[in-house]
């Protein structure tokens, strides 16, 4: 179980790291476009629309990261956030449903619950 639960906090680690780096692409890209664009009001709404979209993946994908940081050191919160995290992970077909039918099997396990106490 050692093994799963290890695994389980890289896989949340890069599952939303690889969020997060989506969001930053986007701002990069729209903001980009901003600069490349000669209206001056559509540099300023990719500009917003961007640091936007960026801002909201980063707090979407934030807890994610800190709940795979946790689980890997064994703390004891990390459980509950991982398993909430992984909850809401399901509605994201196909890689978050993977990722959250994992998280329960591994953190609802007998010997899981044992080593986070």
């Amino acid at each position: 179980m050692e093994k799963h639960i290890t695994l389980l906090g890289v896989l949340h680690i890069v599952y939303h790291a690889i969020g997060a780096a989506v969001g930053v692409a986007i701002f990069a890209l729209l903001s980009t476009i901003a600069c490349i664009a000669d209206d001056p009001d559509a540099a300023i709404v990719l500009t917003i629309v961007g640091t936007s979209i960026a801002v909201f993946l980063l707090l979407l994908t934030l807890p994610g990261i800190i709940a795979g940081i946790g689980i890997i050191r064994r703390r004891s919160w990390a459980r509950i956030l991982g398993m909430v995290v992984g909850g809401l992970g399901l509605i994201d077909i196909p890689l978050g449903t993977a990722l959250g039918v994992y998280t329960f099997w591994v953190l609802m396990h007998d010997d899981c619950m044992k080593l986070f106490k």
